[in-house]
């Protein structure tokens, strides 16, 4: 089971869940508009599903369901808040972008939920604005029940579930503006999903390995055992002082092979395709738009 975001073939936005080959509508069973909106909603509605669940696997209730081939995945999750992301969270990757000694503590920063991007859709090169553009494949968490202070050994009863985030990146804008924000933040540099599989159906995150392929050249192949700062410890720390609201995307940051890392750099250009792919959830294909807009 995973949870998703789709158009259908009368071109209505409906969210739900895949089950086997099939994808099932919840919206209109259970009243919330957004997958966001359930989520959020908070355990009591995730009790109503499963009630529904049961009642549709027993026969006394019937929900909408579309083939693969009938539905268009969109995000999975439009959240509201500011995509969260880690720096440098694997020391592979940190060597690679300028050496010296990893960072002392989570470098955090964030991304504009107006770039997230379905899975198959096109990033934009934005062409006569970067002339570098990258990739990162990431695993990303999504936060399921909101919470402060959260102590590292409470932290995954907090995640909702997992997904895949490629936080492309114009790496000029970035250095230009001396920040993370603008570079990783135009249009269309957030493509996110293809589904988010449920905490349980992930116990242990930690044996989850991120690849990414260019083209089919494989550049990055990582395991989340190799994390500086653990999921539990990233979700400790970012909530000291500060709620973390329930549907916030964490993004855990990526490992070695992006095309910054080169020598010379190999950055993405019109027309390359980027599948970024973690075992146990999906694979997130995305191509770069042959021209701007496009």
């Amino acid at each position: 089971m995973a949870w998703a975001t789709f158009l259908t073939p009368d071109g209505a936005l409906r969210w739900g869940f895949r089950s086997g080959d099939r994808y099932v509508a919840l919206d209109e069973a259970l009243g919330f508009a957004s997958l966001h909106a359930f989520i959020a909603a908070g355990e009591a509605a995730w009790r109503a599903a499963e009630a529904i669940l049961k009642a549709a696997e027993a026969g006394r209730l019937k929900l909408p369901a579309y083939a693969p081939d009938e539905v268009t995945l969109d995000v999975p999750l439009r959240t509201p808040y500011p995509i969260v992301c880690v720096g440098k969270n694997y020391a592979d990757h940190a060597q690679e972008m300028g050496g010296g000694e990893p960072p002392s503590a989570p470098v955090f920063f964030t991304k504009a939920p107006t770039a997230l991007l379905p899975p198959e859709a096109a990033i934009d090169p934005y062409v006569g604005v970067t002339e570098a553009l990258d990739y990162e494949g990431e695993l990303a968490v999504v936060i399921g029940k909101s919470g402060r202070d959260i102590p590292p050994e409470r932290a995954l009863e907090h995640v909702f579930g997992y997904t895949i985030l490629n936080d492309v990146t114009a790496r000029d804008l970035q250095k230009k503006h001396v920040q993370y924000f603008k570079g990783k933040s135009l249009d269309t540099f957030a493509p996110l999903g293809p589904e988010i599989v449920p905490r349980a159906a992930i116990p242990d995150p930690r044996a989850l390995v991120v690849r990414t392929t260019v083209n089919g050249e494989l550049r990055q192949n990582g395991s989340v055992r190799d994390l500086l700062w653990p999921i539990e410890a990233l979700i400790a720390e970012l909530s000291r002082g500060m709620t973390l609201p329930a549907g916030l995307i964490l993004a855990t940051g990526t490992p070695s092979g992006v095309g910054a890392g080169f020598s010379p750099p190999r950055f993405l250009k019109p027309g390359d395709e980027v599948v970024v792919e973690i075992d146990g959830i999906g694979r997130l294909k995305n191509r770069v738009a042959a021209r701007p807009g496009a």
